[in-house]
């Protein structure tokens, strides 16, 4: 199943019965496979209706089943509609997500670090989809999160597309040791979908699944 959603949100959700005809609605059916069990019962026991009972049992068990599966479809895409449609205040907004994948809108890209810990200061890389390295820069972390703005150029000074970029970040401590950070990009919703049945938001070229939300927005 999946779904979008972008500057506009609208949710369909369509009740009723989908499936097909149910046996114990349908008499033929349930002739038909009377008169075949018949036609098939052990001649020496003609009284003996436990097998057809039983059956009968069957039958009826696995109907239920397929009607209960068809319910349960049906409030999974009342849940999923309702939860595209909870997106809908976060269009156009900023947001701050748990991702390696950095944003690069109208030419600036943001990072959040975390304050500092064991890491005083944090080594951040960004690299296109090739692999190569396009900036790579050394940031004190305070006693707050930091908050670290790209603007695009690579180290040569020129200027990127927008897009998304890989970023890494690695922690270093007071004696130079490495260890590892966590940390969250910012950029602006433009759209989210279902993928997956996961609700994920789009922030211009590259995506995080809701659950990585870190941040509400404050302003556009």
């Amino acid at each position: 199943m999946s779904g979008s959603i972008g500057a506009t949100t609208t949710a369909t959700a369509e009740g009723g019965s989908r499936g097909g005809p149910r046996l114990s609605a349908d008499l033929n059916t349930f002739l038909r496979l009377l008169t075949t069990q018949l036609r098939n019962q052990d001649p020496t026991k003609p009284m003996d209706t436990e097998t057809l009972t039983q059956q009968l049992v069957q039958f009826a068990t696995v109907e239920q089943q397929i009607t209960s599966n068809q319910t349960l479809n049906r409030l999974l895409d009342l849940q999923q509609a309702g939860q595209l449609a909870g997106t809908a205040p976060l269009m156009g907004r900023r947001v701050t997500v748990e991702s390696d994948r950095l944003p690069l809108q109208d030419g600036r890209g943001e990072i959040v670090l975390p304050p500092a810990g064991r890491a005083s200061r944090a080594t951040i890389e960004i690299r296109d989809a090739t692999g190569a390295l396009l900036r790579s820069e050394t940031v004190a972390l305070g006693p707050g999160a930091t908050r670290w703005s790209w603007d695009g150029r690579d180290a040569r000074g020129a200027q990127r597309p927008d897009g998304a970029y890989d970023v890494a970040v690695t922690g270093h401590a007071a004696d130079g040791t490495a260890t590892p950070l966590d940390f969250s990009v910012s950029g602006r919703v433009t759209g989210a979908a279902r993928v997956d049945g996961d609700l994920v938001l789009r922030l211009g070229a590259a995506s995080a699944g809701f659950h990585r939300l870190r941040e509400l927005p404050g302003s556009p």
